[in-house]
């Protein structure tokens, strides 16, 4: 197994933020630097036959895979920053160690997936894979249907121009959006672009998980109360990684 992806299913990290760990110099395998083309062996029931650091911390072994979804409350913060009051952080248990597929910015709030499944987030978070998530955004005031096929065709800030998406109003001045790209902060600038400001913006689905239940989308039926997490369903983890073609 590449060294990366057993890191990622060790929980101690995305597979992603695995390879940023490698790069850096802080994993070491069998007492030497490790490198991403590194393999781990391992014996017939998934034990590492290799010795592997951490900043000079042994990596202990797999956990079990655990899957999350939490009802982010704006002003929590993503980032998993010890020092910082408002991080994600403070919200986890001690076990396992469970990491947020993808951010809310800290004034946004909704669905948030949080796993230490590391291939399951790779598919979840890679560009290449372009999987939906899906938005409701409120602005500060009415919008035209204009607006609507200008957010839908892609619109264009500073150097970006961003993909064809689906939208459809849910009021005068509210709309549902269902994007496949995750660039920063992006409905909010593509909003400004267009010269509105968004008053709150709620992600309530990402691919097949969603908050409420049902067959259609609603802010107020929400399964869980803001701040407030659960373990998601057998059902909920089987389609998801039926929809990700993970065995």
């Amino acid at each position: 197994m590449r060294l990366a992806k057993y890191l990622a299913q060790c929980g101690l990290s995305s597979r992603r933020e695995a390879c940023r760990l490698i790069e850096a110099g802080r994993i070491t395998l069998n007492g030497k630097i490790a490198k991403h083309t590194d393999p781990v062996l391992l014996d017939a029931d998934g034990r590492c036959l290799d010795r592997i650091l951490l900043d000079e911390e042994p990596i202990l072994g797999t956990e079990a895979l655990a899957y999350w979804l939490l009802n982010k409350a704006v002003g929590t913060d993503c980032r998993l920053l010890e020092g910082d009051k408002s991080s994600l952080l403070h919200l986890l248990p001690p076990t396992p160690r469970l990491y947020p597929v993808g951010r809310l910015d800290k004034d946004s709030r909704g669905l948030l997936l949080l796993t230490n499944d590391g291939e399951l987030t790779h598919k979840l978070m890679h560009p290449s894979f372009a999987h939906s998530k899906t938005y409701h955004v409120l602005l500060d005031r009415p919008f035209t249907d204009e607006f609507i096929a200008q957010m839908a065709s892609g619109v264009q800030y500073k150097e970006v121009h961003t993909l064809p998406c689906q939208v459809c109003r849910l009021s005068e001045d509210k709309f549902e959006i269902v994007l496949t790209q995750g660039l920063n902060r992006q409905i909010r600038r593509m909003a400004s672009a267009l010269g509105y400001k968004v008053i709150d913006l709620q992600r309530i689905a990402l691919m097949t998980l969603r908050l409420a239940g049902g067959a259609e989308y609603s802010c107020t039926e929400a399964a869980l109360t803001e701040g407030d997490m659960r373990p998601l369903t057998r059902e909920e983890i089987t389609t998801l990684k039926a929809a990700l073609a993970i065995i």
